[in-house]
């Protein structure tokens, strides 16, 4: 069968080629088009465009980038239909996403729709819960306390894991050290890790090379590392160079992978490689800053307590959130500090991790099988009818 999968960002192109082994498994022929980032076309997808043009947060950026963007619209609605796939399943960035839903059922071409990861009606938008079923037929949800904002208002909502706990990262116990031991690292690791986007990176890294900076005149015995992928790899190592700082970066999976099983400390931006530094038992804290119209509107307009996804699903604060003014060099560093020398902090996280891993579904079914069977069984009833 045909498949059309849509991932907008990096982190939904690491689920799309997770999805995309799921499903090659239980149908051997599987073919993929769509829209994708590297990940997804080393499993074989036919992208029409690179995510890049994509990757843009905050109303600031945004608003220049809409032009192009309706563009690709318009493009992405005419490969469809050219194509004629099977199913059609988006992965994250319901703004874009739903766009494509809503001309793709105007059209009635009979194509079963799914949305991979719900937008997060409970921080705000709720409306959209209600509206959702009218543009897509199936949604599958990373976390369990997602499909009761949906079901009710005739979505079927099925919650199927979240794929960080099947990935490379979380499963390389086995690969412990080869990190430290291939770039002959003494001592203790520190991860940063300022984002996958251009904004991000721009607004984060200058504070997170600070930060290294002053470590690096107090600690002698601390290495650091930049894992960053291909979106910002090039303004990431210019950055770096500028700074005349000892960081190295590097690219790829792989390189990703082993470095994230022998950090010792982590400063990151939100999103899901939180997720990924509490599963694999990093003691690291959050720190992240977006202009001011877009703190406006996000104070204005969300409701929730924590930004960080590992403090919303316990519901208390394990990781510290350096957010906007408290998003400073001091600031990270003093938290940084507390998890190399105290032992109360490091033990208060690895607690919640645990929790965390317990709640995200860890040690069922893999949550990308899970959402391969969920989308065969949608396509199986649709042939049906």
């Amino acid at each position: 069968m045909k498949y059309y999968l849509i991932a907008g960002e990096p982190s939904g192109d690491a689920l799309g080629a997770r999805l995309m082994q799921a499903i090659r498994k239980q149908d051997l022929a599987a073919q993929f088009y769509g829209i994708g980032g590297d990940s997804m076309q080393e499993q074989g997808l036919t992208s029409l465009f690179n995510i890049s043009e994509l990757a843009v947060m905050g109303i600031a950026e945004v608003i220049p980038s809409i032009p192009k963007i309706l563009r690709r619209i318009r493009e992405t609605i005419t490969h469809i239909q050219t194509i004629e796939p099977d199913v059609i399943v988006t992965i994250d960035s319901w703004s874009f996403s739903a766009r494509i839903h809503k001309k793709v059922r105007a059209l009635k071409l009979g194509i079963p729709q799914v949305h991979y990861v719900a937008p997060q009606v409970w921080a705000w938008k709720k409306k959209r819960a209600r509206t959702m079923y009218k543009y897509i037929d199936l949604l599958l949800t990373l976390f369990p306390n997602e499909p009761r904002y949906f079901t009710p208002y005739h979505l079927d909502a099925r919650f199927v894991g979240h794929p960080v706990i099947e990935s490379a990262i979380v499963n390389g116990q086995k690969d412990k050290g080869k990190f430290k031991d291939k770039y002959h690292i003494k001592g203790k690791l520190m991860l940063v890790l300022p984002g996958s986007r251009h904004n991000e990176v721009a607004r984060l890294l200058p504070d997170f090379l600070a930060v290294v900076r002053q470590m690096q005149n107090k600690y002698h015995d601390i290495s650091y590392v930049i894992p960053t992928v291909s979106t910002v790899s090039e303004q990431v190592k210019r950055m770096v160079v500028e700074s005349g700082l000892p960081i190295r970066v590097v690219e790829g999976e792989t390189e990703r992978h082993l470095a994230f099983q022998d950090a010792d400390v982590a400063i990151a931006a939100s999103g899901t490689v939180a997720l990924e530094l509490a599963i694999v038992n990093v003691p690291h804290i959050i720190a992240y800053k977006v202009p001011k119209l877009t703190e406006w509107v996000a104070r204005r307009f969300l409701h929730i307590q924590f930004v960080n996804l590992s403090n919303i699903l316990l519901g208390r604060e394990i990781v510290p959130e350096l957010l906007q003014q408290d998003c400073t060099p001091d600031n990270i560093l003093q938290y940084v500090e507390r998890f190399l020398t105290q032992k109360q902090p490091y033990e208060r996280q690895m607690e919640g991790f645990e929790k965390v891993r317990l709640l995200l579904g860890m040690g069922e079914q893999t949550p990308s099988d899970n959402a391969a069977a969920a989308i065969l069984k949608l396509i199986r009833h649709n042939d049906d009818i």
